[in-house]
């Protein structure tokens, strides 16, 4: 295999990062979410308060 042949995957493995990127971003503002929804007693029960989830 010739070197010009191995090339081709600089670009994937940069669409590769934005992906796995945004689906972190994605998870963060679900996550994000689900905790601004719960009440302050199951969020005490997680170990977190309303001024650290806002």
């Amino acid at each position: 295999m010739e070197f010009h042949e191995n090339k081709a995957k600089q670009p994937f493995n940069g669409f590769v990062l934005i992906w796995r990127a945004y689906k972190a971003w994605r998870l963060r503002a679900q996550t994000r979410r689900l905790l601004q929804q719960m009440s302050d007693e199951r969020l005490r029960d997680v170990g977190l308060r309303r001024d650290q989830v806002e």
